[in-house]
């Protein structure tokens, strides 16, 4: 259903036009890189800001190793790891508070929210461009240590 289109053809003309449903949507696990700082620019609201880190893990050189009728698959590849990191911008006022309050380094959470891609001018007068996640759900795991607390 999120994704059904609407057509509405008139019949007195040869156009139509067709409505779409388009999504951005983004779900992040992982771990929390620092604490979460909180900024106000002059004449808008605060943000509270954070990275998360993501980890992808995979094997290399699987292969087959038979033995008589039997035969299985052995991992004995190396495993590899690839982590990536994540701006969090949270607006929404009271997840925004929240957020800033308890989350912490090192914390295991689940961010749900829309992928912004921005432009900005740096110190020194340079152009770049920033991909963050505009987060408007936060779920705590846990808060970094070995009891694992909400």
């Amino acid at each position: 259903q999120v994704l059904r289109q609407f057509v509405r053809h008139d019949s007195d003309t040869v156009t139509s036009l067709v409505l779409e449903r388009s999504m951005n949507r983004v779900q992040l696990l992982g771990r929390v890189g620092q604490d979460p700082i909180m900024r106000q620019v002059e004449g808008k609201n605060p943000v509270t800001i954070f990275s998360l880190a993501t980890n992808e893990m995979w094997r290399t050189g699987d292969s087959e190793v038979g033995q008589g009728a039997l035969s299985f698959l052995c991992t004995l590849g190396d495993i590899s790891q690839k982590t990536t990191w994540h701006r969090i911008s949270v607006f929404r006022p009271g997840l925004r508070d929240v957020t800033y309050q308890y989350v912490r380094k090192g914390s295991r959470i689940f961010v749900e929210g829309k992928i912004d891609y921005g432009e900005y001018t740096d110190k020194n007068n340079v152009r770049r461009q920033a991909t963050t996640i505009i987060a408007d759900n936060v779920i705590f795991l846990s808060d970094g240590s070995v009891r694992d607390k909400v």
